[in-house]
């Protein structure tokens, strides 16, 4: 990124984990028994955990669709406590894309207060997601009642392209009609999202709703009432402010 001052036009989001909570862990419980892996939503919840952070750390170099039931394949087997089937694991994958087609994913809590104030600041606010299409992207957001605010949806289906790749960060922008500088990302896994969108010359934050808030590379804010915050900070030139428990007062 340049040096001078900073002007954040455009706030791009991540949307699984960041802007809805795709999260049932007993609902994914029961379609596990239905296939005779037997796991307890605690164990569902905590292998879940441990995995995701694990493909953040050392993303699989697969297609999506394959690193989908690859996923599935190790919190399935790390919450059983024995291997699981390739097979199984996609069967599992197609039980819960069936249980998810027409349903409204939970919007958090801060989202709506987030895109409010952005909004008034007149940042313009895009997505940029691993997701199956835009139009699936499209269809989340308007369940979710939250579609309006975004100009612009990237998805790594439509695409071809995946974060961490800095290509997918790069069109986003270039479709905005803005400079990286000028851009700012959030997404809630460290160096698929904010990482990787630092590689690509945007401003970014780790969104780390358990987390401390005291990270600095990448930057760690615990939640999306934070970025407003940061952004004012960012363009006045000065030291971010440790707006973490004012955030989520």
């Amino acid at each position: 990124m340049t040096g001078g001052p900073v002007r954040i036009r455009v706030v791009l989001f991540d949307l699984g984990g960041t802007l809805v909570d795709e999260r049932d862990f007993s609902g994914w419980v029961g379609l596990a028994r239905e296939l005779f892996v037997d796991v307890g939503p605690d164990e569902l919840a905590h292998a879940f955990s441990e995995v995701e952070t694990a493909v953040d750390l050392d993303p699989l170099a697969l297609d999506r669709e394959a690193a989908v039931v690859a996923f599935w394949r190790r919190v399935l087997s790390r919450a059983a406590g024995r291997e699981v089937e390739s097979a199984t694991a996609d069967r599992f994958c197609n039980r819960v894309r069936a249980t998810q087609a027409d349903k409204p994913f939970p919007v958090f809590s801060d989202v709506r207060r987030c895109l409010a104030s952005l909004a008034a600041e007149r940042r313009r606010l895009g997505i940029v997601s691993n997701s199956t299409s835009e139009a699936t992207v499209r269809a989340i957001l308007y369940r979710a009642s939250i579609l309006d605010p975004f100009e612009r949806i990237v998805s790594s289906g439509t695409e071809g392209v995946a974060k961490p790749d800095p290509e997918i960060f790069r069109r986003a922008v270039a479709r905005m009609g803005v400079r990286p500088e000028e851009t700012f990302y959030v997404g809630n896994l460290a160096q698929t999202d904010a990482a990787a969108a630092a590689a690509a010359g945007l401003h970014s934050a780790w969104l780390h709703r358990d987390g401390t808030g005291l990270s600095e590379n990448p930057r760690e804010i615990t939640s999306l009432l934070e970025v407003p915050l940061v952004i004012r900070a960012l363009e006045r030139g000065g030291t971010v402010p440790d707006v973490g428990a004012r955030s989520r007062r």
